[in-house]
């Protein structure tokens, strides 16, 4: 007998889906206009490949910035692979959706956070949620939060 209609896990996979186009778009055609990113990702996920200097310095989660200067960027089901620049030193990443946390495009306010939720033994399973962020929302649904925006902004 089924137990219902995941719509949190459906929601997370087409948002993990959604970027995963984004990305590669980017990685066939370059960043268009004023477009950019920031993304922040859990640093403790098994799957994260990333420099030990970085995790050390990021030991639970990194923002990056996909903007002026990166390289190698591709996209897997599960994740994507990218070069980006830290003090001059070129650093490969390979960061797996199921840790993305925000993404952020703020040359046109758009946002998505990642919810997280623990999973009690006593209770149905969550799956983690994902909800759309647009300007103007003043209440959160499902749980998420409204990325600020002017974190980012010069």
């Amino acid at each position: 007998m089924a137990r219902g209609i995941d719509y949190g896990g459906m929601m997370h996979r087409a948002m993990q889906r959604l970027i995963a186009d984004v990305l590669e778009t980017v990685a066939k055609e370059g960043l268009p206009g004023e477009h950019h990113f920031f993304i922040t990702f859990d640093t403790r996920d098994s799957d994260v490949e990333m420099a030990d200097w970085l995790r050390e310095r990021y030991p639970e989660e990194m923002t990056i910035v996909i903007q002026h200067w990166f390289e190698n960027l591709s996209v897997t089901p599960e994740g994507f692979h990218i070069t980006l620049n830290f003090g001059n030193s070129p650093e490969p990443l390979y960061i797996p959706f199921d840790a993305l946390r925000t993404f952020v495009d703020p040359s046109v306010e758009f946002g998505l956070r990642f919810e997280n939720h623990e999973e009690d033994e006593d209770e149905p399973e969550d799956e983690d949620e994902a909800e759309p962020e647009g300007p103007g929302e003043d209440s959160p649904k499902g749980g998420a939060e409204v990325v600020s925006l002017d974190k980012w902004r010069k």
